[in-house]
């Protein structure tokens, strides 16, 4: 059992009070749980999409009996392992809408969380660099215009002026224009998930971490418990949401999955003075740039070539990025590498996600967010809570079904974007 003493809310007040006693007064932020025999709910993986899950499943439909299982430590996967990207410029209708729902609700999350996950909307360009990306940025702008999305076509003199640090005028990839969304940004990727956390705990939900899920019961058709290296445990329904380990789970309950897992780099240079204050992508050399609070240049890339469970990351994959972005921003190749990462991401063949009901009575499944998991998680845990409290699909996860690939439904973001982020 753990103690689920509701949190002291987090203010200006608090700080000073405990200042003055030498902050001896703070609490856990969240109660270390061991697992009861039986819950209503067990989501597995205490990411950012399980924590979501859990918290609107609290806040919205009062199910509170509920325990986040991770077999590590809470955000220890690619919510901690991603360039935290936020934005929602996307050409389909479906992925537009629940990317939407999403960053409106991180535009006021630190205040419903009481937690400061450091949102920073400020602004996101992704650059035009051949014909063919200006027709196609154009297009999604005109998409997101009757979507309800804010974005806008902006010329290469805007892009300069945006981001002064860029040469436009590269020999290979010169700079056309852009597609720009001004409420797209950043947030920080730890404190999403402590915040996440914290609210659950404090609704009584039980975060048990050291966790690992080691098979899946079922009876008739139902799931009925979880055998987990801290015992088994009973429960009504389950939700799956780890993300690159999904096929794994899945295969536990007797299912498959259409997914692919596959890591995904990235790494950040030394820290250096402000000289960015917007997030750029480039995706004809698929690399995309933004600074930091700390100063670090934060530098995404692309996928490996083939199915790995890595999170080292490749050395070949931060060469051929950091050699794309130089030309474009040559600032770059004064500053040195500090660190370098890859994470373990779930990849539909049409790189849209899957929110739904599986074979297996009370089992869902929440994954193939490839890479853009990060930007979603508020929205994700919104749309999958309902999907569990009601058992039948709401309107943002209706089109993410499984059973879109058997009916050919495609919602293909690889073809619209160009790249999957």
């Amino acid at each position: 059992m753990a103690d689920h003493t509701p949190s002291r809310r987090y203010s200006a007040f608090a700080i000073a009070r405990e200042a003055l006693r030498m902050h001896t007064g703070w609490k856990r932020a969240w109660a270390k749980a061991t697992p009861k025999d039986r819950y209503k709910v067990v989501v597995v993986g205490a990411g950012g999409h399980g924590l979501a899950t859990a918290y609107y499943l609290g806040k919205n439909f009062g199910i509170r009996d509920v325990a986040i299982i991770e077999k590590g430590w809470l955000g220890g996967g690619n919510t901690g392992r991603n360039t935290t990207i936020i934005r929602s410029n996307y050409l389909q209708d479906p992925s537009a809408a629940i990317y939407e729902k999403s960053r409106s609700l991180y535009e006021t999350l630190s205040q419903e969380l009481n937690y400061n996950i450091m949102f920073s909307p400020r602004g996101l360009i992704m650059l035009a660099q051949t014909e063919h990306e200006v027709r196609g940025y154009k297009r999604t702008a005109h998409a997101n215009y009757l979507q309800g999305v804010a974005t806008e076509w902006i010329d290469r003199d805007r892009v300069k002026k945006l981001c002064p640090i860029m040469n436009i005028d590269g020999p290979r990839y010169p700079v056309l224009g852009g597609l720009y969304q001004a409420r797209g940004g950043t947030a920080r990727h730890d404190a999403v998930a402590w915040g996440y956390a914290r609210a659950c705990s404090d609704m009584g939900m039980d975060i048990i971490q050291n966790c690992e899920v080691t098979g899946i019961e079922t009876v008739d058709g139902h799931v009925t418990s979880v055998s987990t290296s801290k015992g088994n445990i009973g429960c009504e329904k389950l939700a799956l949401v780890v993300a690159g380990h999904s096929s794994q789970l899945a295969g536990m309950a007797g299912f498959r999955m259409p997914i692919e897992s596959v890591a995904l780099q990235a790494l950040v240079s030394e820290p250096i003075k402000p000289c960015m204050d917007v997030v750029v992508m480039a995706n004809t050399v698929h690399g995309y740039l933004s600074q930091s609070d700390k100063g670090e240049m934060v530098i995404g890339g692309g996928t490996d070539g083939f199915n790995n469970f890595t999170q080292r990351g490749s050395w070949h994959h931060i060469e051929e990025t950091v050699r794309a972005l130089v030309e474009t921003f040559p600032m770059l190749s004064r500053l040195k590498m500090l660190r370098q990462w890859g994470g373990i991401v779930d990849m539909t063949g049409d790189r849209s996600p899957i929110l739904s009901t599986t074979p297996v009575g009370g089992i869902f499944v929440n994954c193939g967010w490839g890479t853009g998991g990060f930007k979603a998680i508020p929205g994700s845990g919104w749309a999958m809570a309902e999907l569990i409290a009601k058992g039948t699909p709401g309107p943002l996860s209706a089109e993410f079904g499984l059973n879109r690939f058997r009916e050919g439904r495609f919602i293909d973001e690889s073809v619209a974007a160009g790249v999957a982020h």
